[in-house]
């Protein structure tokens, strides 16, 4: 999917929002944590792209960490902790997501080779190249 070229790249502090379990006053330290998920945010218009972290049983044990994150063309990406510390916890989601979004963009990625590998070695060789077999 292309962008126009008046749209904005997606960053974590356009598209980030708390969920249950954290309040507004968690967010700025959220999204210090997940900056590095800028770059692969980026590849997607920030007016269609959105992520949202939520906790369960905060600071108890068995909490989970829930991130989620919707880009326009592809299915909403899930991902979950249950570490007992949520900064790790936090940490964990973050890489996931990070490893999801670059799988992503792999899959987008145009093959240009794809010719070549589909060609026989005759199409790619000229013809007077070729052995002929010895009769």
């Amino acid at each position: 999917m292309s962008r126009s070229a008046t749209s904005t790249p997606a960053t974590v502090e356009d598209c980030l929002r708390v969920g249950a379990g954290f309040s507004q006053g968690d967010r700025a330290w959220i999204a210090e944590q997940f900056a590095t998920l800028d770059t692969q945010l980026a590849a997607f218009p920030v007016d269609a792209t959105e992520i949202e972290v939520s906790v369960k049983d905060r600071n108890a044990r068995g909490q989970k960490v829930t991130l989620e994150c919707w880009t326009p063309g592809h299915p909403k990406a899930v991902t979950t902790s249950t570490e007992e510390d949520l900064h790790a916890a936090i940490l964990e989601v973050r890489d996931d997501l990070r490893r999801r979004l670059a799988e992503v963009k792999t899959r987008q990625v145009p093959r240009h080779n794809r010719h070549l590998r589909e060609s026989t070695i005759a199409d790619v060789i000229s013809p007077e190249l070729i052995p002929r077999p010895s009769t």
